[in-house]
């Protein structure tokens, strides 16, 4: 019976029989029958940009975080400073010291997805190697200490005042719990998300795989909001209430013609938050965003494809409504080079430093 249980705890077999971990393709291709639909009913293949007017292609891909930096009110997300490449990590020092930004930051590529290229940085160290090694232009971002983080999902249809949250997801970053005896890389190798995670995190990790810790002490491995890097999704949306909603209302207000996305948010606890107090926006996620709270382990395959097409026809509807006011949407030749792009970015990000 070990052996067999021994065998089923592999990354292959861990993957098979949870669907949270497929390949985006597989998840997303029995889905294009409906997507084409949608299409049809704009009569445009690239309709998604105009769910969102103010932000580059809507937000469904390529959007820069520096642009959509600068139709936010400061204070509403951490204190960032973008840079170009190729940059001298001693400009980017100095430029810290004179800003008033100290370590621990966050380095991000200004257009990014699933959370490539992310990466928090603890020194002088850290932060050369990452400017030295960055393949597409970046923004180091103060570190926000709140220890909380959700992802709302939030439309608001063009004319309405209000909006509807569809979808909370409560992130739990990746981490290990001590036993005494064991290293680090034998605690990864004891759990199934931190199996299937392994690889990835010996580039991260390097000599802290070897660590011992003490019994019942926590490491967080992986300090990352994002699925793709490690973190557990939950399913939180049982928490929507009016209050909730009346901040979101509030904090989307904010961003210029913002109808459609998810906002990831980093906060203290949810009475401040629905205060609008004690939090900070991390990430703005126009029409490409996914419902995430779909990826709850609880939830099966049928439950993720419901949540899209619901998702899919609201940005839908969205577009159309705004095309109806005079939003263009993205012509076939801007809508291809768009798509080749992203192939483009995405080839750079794959080789942004861990």
């Amino acid at each position: 019976m070990k052996r067999v249980l021994k065998l089923f705890h592999t990354p292959f077999f861990i993957r098979l029989f949870n669907w949270e971990y497929w390949p985006f393709n597989v998840v997303y291709g029995w889905l294009l029958p409906y997507w084409l639909f949608l299409c049809l009913r704009t009569r445009s293949l690239y309709f998604f940009n105009a769910a969102n007017p103010q932000i580059e292609n809507g937000g469904f891909l390529n959007e820069s975080k520096k642009d959509i930096h600068a139709i936010l009110p400061e204070g509403l997300y951490p204190q960032s400073l973008h840079f170009s490449i190729p940059a001298d990590p001693e400009v980017v020092w100095q430029k810290m010291i004179q800003e008033g930004l100290l370590f621990p930051v966050m380095g991000k590529p200004d257009i990014g997805g699933r959370g490539r290229g992310v990466k928090k940085l603890n020194s002088r160290n850290d932060l050369d190697f990452y400017v030295k090694h960055a393949t597409l232009d970046f923004h180091i971002q103060a570190f926000v200490p709140f220890e909380k983080e959700v992802g709302i999902f939030y439309y608001r249809y063009p004319g309405q005042q209000k909006g509807c949250i569809s979808g909370i997801v409560r992130k739990e970053f990746l981490s290990v719990t001590g036993d005494g005896n064991s290293s680090v890389k034998e605690l990864l190798m004891a759990d199934s998300r931190g199996l299937v995670y392994l690889q990835q995190l010996e580039k991260s990790l390097k000599d802290n795989l070897s660590l011992v810790l003490e019994k019942g002490k926590v490491l967080i491995v992986s300090p990352y909001g994002n699925h793709a890097r490690g973190s557990l999704f939950l399913d939180d949306s049982h928490l929507i209430d009016q209050a909730l909603t009346e901040q979101m209302d509030t904090i989307a207000g904010k961003i210029p013609e913002f109808y459609f996305g998810r906002l990831d948010i980093r906060f203290k606890d949810w009475e401040s938050l629905k205060r609008g107090e004690d939090f900070s926006l991390i990430e703005v996620n126009g029409a490409g965003a996914e419902p995430t709270h779909m990826y709850d382990p609880k939830h099966s395959i049928f439950f993720a494809w419901k949540e899209i097409t619901r998702h899919m026809g609201i940005m839908n509807k969205i577009s159309r409504m705004n095309h109806a006011r005079g939003i263009p949407y993205l012509g076939f030749k801007a809508g291809r080079e768009v798509f080749q792009k992203d192939k483009e970015i995405s080839a750079k990000l794959d080789k942004m430093p861990l």
